[in-house]
Parts: structure tokens; sequence; C-alpha cells
């Protein structure tokens, strides 16, 4: 289902002269508004009339979230704090938080790009949207609540949380699509077996699933246990949220609203902007954005760009699935480690649940690298010898998946702490 059949279907040359022309007009306010923009094109020598079309974008510098903190909180503001209406941020966990101003033109936009969200899979005005994102100064709460409202379908605005509470409502109202993070909607799904509730009977047709990298593994177990399409959604705090690109319903590749958002592929190391096809971090503008634009943001995830069109009929540059992250990124013996490598290997064995925790430590200078993961129910009730003999299939499946050894060790289910929000996967205990 397309929702903006005209600027989700638009010819690509037309695209990329809008681009340019939205590229050029908020170069422009930033460097006339923005006296962190204007110092940082100074130091380099540009200037406004030096970006003529989308091309001249590698001119620009780029945007670190560490400068994002420097400016805290309202340094990137390119409008007058009256035109504000709403304020977001980031966890600010690793530091001062990261902060997203809107004006009510970038509410619209967000309604706007969650609707075509929405939309690609199959919600309408019919559904009752369940939604388990957080609601706060979190973005992924409001995101989908203002797209399903641009939709018209019904909001069950649960958020996170309580999650016996969540399947009493999903029954009661009738929950046709699910919105939440991948590792939720599986603590959902678990808590509906042991309260009896067969997922299945459930009018759940599509999951909307986001904020952490998931595999097509992780895709299959959702599908099965909650009897729903999985689609793959993504966004952040510092461009607008949920809401910057997704899955359509042949969940090959997210589409970007490059209308709004234009997407580069750098290399981590050298900065230099990628071909279609490689693999690198995705950099990020926001073409339209009133509150605090970003002009070349780094958002340190691992991905690769595709113009080729797709069966759904949309025009829009898709990525591929989130690899990695440039940050998350573990180096162990001087191997390069993802996380999502070592959950491909996981969701592949019998026996074994999808939770999971990756233990780095450092032993007598040499890094140890340690795998905890659940057993279900039927592996935990069988001997101790073919537990270890399960652990060692593991192991090797890991090795020959990163190249390097591991340690696996199963554990009792439920064993592995759960969260309502994104999944603490990584413990580096390493003093590096």
């Amino acid at each position: 289902m397309i929702w903006n059949s005209q600027d989700e279907t638009m010819p690509r040359e037309e695209l990329r002269k809008l681009q340019g022309k939205r590229l050029k007009n908020i170069v422009f306010n930033a460097y006339e508004r923005i006296e962190f923009y204007r110092n940082k094109m100074d130091n380099i020598g540009v200037k406004p009339s030096d970006i003529e079309s989308i091309e001249d974008i590698v001119k620009l510098p780029f945007l670190t979230k560490d400068e994002l903190r420097e400016v805290y909180p309202y340094g990137l503001l390119a409008v007058d704090k009256k035109d504000i209406v709403e304020i977001h941020t980031s966890s600010g966990t690793t530091g001062k938080p990261v902060v997203d101003a809107y004006t009510q033109r970038d509410i619209d936009l967000w309604s706007e790009v969650m609707a075509r969200t929405l939309s690609m899979g199959g919600t309408s005005r019919n559904d009752i949207v369940h939604n388990a994102f957080g609601y706060g100064l979190f973005t992924g709460g409001l995101g989908v609540h203002y797209g399903a409202r641009k939709i018209g379908a019904v909001v069950l605005p649960i958020s996170g949380g309580n999650t016996k509470r969540q399947l009493s409502v999903m029954k009661d109202f009738g929950s046709s699509v699910l919105a939440c993070t991948p590792s939720y909607s599986l603590y959902v799904a678990e808590a509906a077996k042991e309260e009896g509730i067969d997922m299945a009977s459930l009018p759940l047709k599509a999951g909307f699933f986001g904020a952490e990298p998931w595999s097509d593994n992780m895709r299959a177990e959702i599908e099965e246990k909650l009897n729903l399409k999985a689609i793959d959604i993504y966004g952040l705090t510092e461009i607008i949220g949920p809401g910057v690109a997704s899955e359509c319903e042949f969940q090959n590749m997210l589409h970007i609203y490059e209308d709004h958002f234009f997407a580069e592929i750098v290399d981590p190391v050298t900065g230099e902007q990628l071909s279609e096809g490689k693999e690198g971090e995705l950099v990020l503008t926001t073409l339209t954005k009133e509150g605090t634009p970003m002009i070349r943001y780094r958002t340190r995830d691992v991905t690769y760009l595709s113009t080729e069109k797709c069966e759904c009929g949309r025009s829009l540059v898709r990525m591929h699935r989130l690899l990695g992250r440039t940050d998350d990124m573990l180096i162990v013996r001087g191997v390069n480690i993802f996380p999502s490598q070592v959950e491909q290997v996981l969701l592949r064995v019998d026996g074994i649940e999808p939770h999971y925790e990756i233990l780095v430590d450092r032993m007598a200078q040499l890094d140890y690298l340690e795998v905890r993961v659940e057993m279900n129910d039927s592996l935990f009730s069988d001997e101790i010898k073919y537990v270890e003999k399960k652990e060692k299939e593991i192991e090797h499946e890991l090795k020959e998946e990163l190249l390097i050894s591991s340690k696996v060790k199963l554990v009792e289910p439920r064993g592995i702490g759960r969260s309502e929000g994104k999944a603490k996967r990584i413990i580096d205990k390493r003093k590096i």
C-alpha cells in the first residue's frame, strides 16, 4: 500500500533536482541562522553559494554526535524558540543527550513519513495500532502515534512495560498492528506462552520493529511466534525519530524517504563517499527539517544502498537492513565482530532461545570471548552431556563464522535478563 504515490514513485532524475533545491535551501538557512554551522563551513572555506546541486554535498563537513552534545541544548536551533512546539532527546546514557526540536511543520513531516511507514506494512484506517514503543522524550512512541493518527487508524498508546496487561489489551481491543522493539516482541510472545495465550488467535497481522539491530533469522522467529508479518523500520532521534526508512510488504531492504532525508555511504575511516552497493557508514542530511537541521550526520550505522526499483513500485533508494555499527563493533584478537554475526549463528541452532549476551574480557593479556545463550525448556530437561554437546556444536559454528574461538555457556530458560527497550547484548570488561 503506497501512502504518497507522487513522492514515493517520483522519477529519480526529478527527485535529484528536488534534492538539490532542498539542499541549497537547508544549507543557506543553517549558515545564516546557526553559528555552529557557519563556523564549521567557514573553517573549511565553504559558502552556501558553493552548493548548486545535490552532488555538491561532498563539499560540506560531517556532523558527529559528540558535536551535537557540545551544543546542547539549543545550539542547533534554526528558528526562534517560540516556533518550537515539541522537543525530544536521546537517552543521554553516554553523555549529554542529543536534542531534536520540532516546529509544527516538522511534526507534520514526521506524521507524513510515519504514515508512509505504517502503510508499507498494510496499515489502514481500519486498523488498531498497539503502540508499545516508549512515549516521552524517546521518539519511538509519538512517532508511531502521529503516523497512525495521520492514516486515521485507532491508536492504543500503551507504551512499554507491564507485559501481561499488554496481552490483555491486545485481546480485549483486537489489536491488528504491533509496534515495539524486536527483542520486546519476543518477550511478549514468551509471556503469552506462559499465560496460555495462542498468538494465532489474536487479529495481529503486522508488526513494525526498530530501535535496535536484528537479523532475518530473528524476523523468522518473530513471525512464527507472533503470527504476523514483521517489518523493519529505521530512524534515529538526531534526524527525526522513526520514519527515516522502512521495509515494504516485500521485506527486501528499507526504502529511505529521500525526498526529505538524503543518504550517503562513506568509508568509516577516510570519510570518502562510496558507490552504490559498497558497504560503509550511513550519513544522513535532513532536506526539509526546520527546527534542528542535520547536515551530513554520521550515524555510525553500517549498511549499503541500492537504487534498483522495488517490486512495490517505489523509486526511493533502499538501504540494506543494518549490518552493525562502527561504534559497537568488537575487535577481539584482531578480528572485527558484530553482534549480528553472533545472532545469525545462534538463531540457526535448535534447542535455544533468541536471548543472548556477548561477554568480552582479557585474561593473561589475551582477549576472551564468551557467548551466553538461553536453552529452551526441552534442551534444559536433557542430560548434562547433551547440553555440553550442544555448547560444543555452537562453539564450532561460531568459529566458522567469526574465525576465532569462543566459549559458549548455555543457561537455564529465562536466565538472560529481559529489556522492555533496547536489548543490551554486549558486556565488554576489557580495560582498553
